[in-house]
């Protein structure tokens, strides 16, 4: 296939004003590796198609829900080297992060978009409204959703095992972890009120529950993010800390509790596309030193277990 260079596109744009109003309605999209991210960007990319835009995506984890994104256009990450071929002729590219993943597409772009000021300003909300306010005011959409346009394949039954509680006691770092002695006590009261609760871990994270699987849930692994999103979207209920999985049970309209280490980030990072609680340390924790060194030991199971009450009683009687 015969390309052109950026100079030899310029020309032709200014001769052909119907390209030029297509390249200007086309966004490719760059996602985090991290699901959570990446979750919370496709909303902008959902309301640009919903608005007539072309849009595709480039990202492992989209790559793996790509059946569950039936209307994007859903590519493997980009590497480097590759991403000036395939991204220079998008009008605009958006990349959640200024310099990741790709830490050159900022200088040579001229339509790179990121979020780094949406997802630092002093806004009470959390992420996914602030991306869908952002696709309000940046792009100029009349309307949007705060919806990423998740659909689940036909084959799947949504809550289909009403008492299974996904339970996720990891997280990307060691300072968003919950105690895992208080994880299982959690895990063992909900059995006794009926709940089946399993956790569900990563192969590489497996060797740190082991030697805790006799009085642990069952644990549960998956090949993919796909295989991940059928078993949470059959799932009735979901708790863990602040992680991405969290994002991917509530854009499955999973209810959701996470437990945060801190207030400011529950603002931002809660996950915000279906109904769900938090959980803080108590009030009574003095300084922000002390609360971010023993926020685990200040949270208790029957905390935790009050705010999962709390989120059953929500969701019988729905807003």
């Amino acid at each position: 296939m015969q390309h052109l260079d950026r100079e030899s596109h310029a020309q032709h744009d200014a001769t052909c004003p119907s390209l030029a109003r297509e390249q200007a309605r086309s966004a490719a999209f760059v996602m985090s590796p991290a699901l959570g991210d990446s979750l919370n960007l496709l909303i902008i990319a959902h309301n640009l198609v919903r608005a007539g835009w072309q849009v595709e995506i480039f990202g492992n984890h989209a790559w793996s829900l790509a059946r569950w994104f039936p209307h994007l256009s859903m590519k493997p990450a980009l590497g480097e080297e590759e991403a000036r071929d395939r991204l220079a002729d998008f009008g605009v590219v958006v990349q959640m992060h200024r310099d990741r993943p790709l830490k050159q597409l900022r200088a040579w772009h001229p339509g790179f978009v990121d979020l780094h000021d949406v997802e630092y300003a002093d806004d009470g909300r959390c992420m996914a409204h602030r991306f869908a306010a952002f696709a309000t005011h940046h792009f100029g959409l009349p309307t949007v959703e705060i919806s990423n346009g998740m659909r689940a394949p036909p084959e799947l039954q949504h809550r289909r095992h009403a008492q299974r509680v996904a339970v996720h006691p990891e997280a990307s770092t060691a300072d968003k972890r919950w105690l895992a002695r208080r994880f299982i006590g959690l895990a063992q009261r909900l059995s006794g009120e009926g709940f089946a609760p399993e956790f569900v871990v990563a192969d590489g994270e497996r060797s740190r529950w082991l030697p805790l699987a006799s009085t642990a849930p069952p644990l549960c692994s998956f090949r993919d993010t796909a295989d991940l999103a059928a078993w949470l979207y059959e799932s009735g209920w979901f708790i863990g800390n602040d992680s991405g999985l969290g994002h991917l049970a509530s854009a499955l309209g999973i209810p959701t509790l996470t437990v945060f280490r801190r207030r400011r980030v529950a603002q931002r990072w809660r996950p915000g596309f279906q109904c769900g609680e938090i959980v803080l340390p108590p009030w009574w924790v003095p300084t922000a030193g002390l609360k971010e060194k023993w926020w685990r030991e200040a949270i208790s199971v029957r905390r935790v277990h009050r705010a999962f009450r709390v989120l059953r009683e929500r969701v019988a009687v729905p807003a």
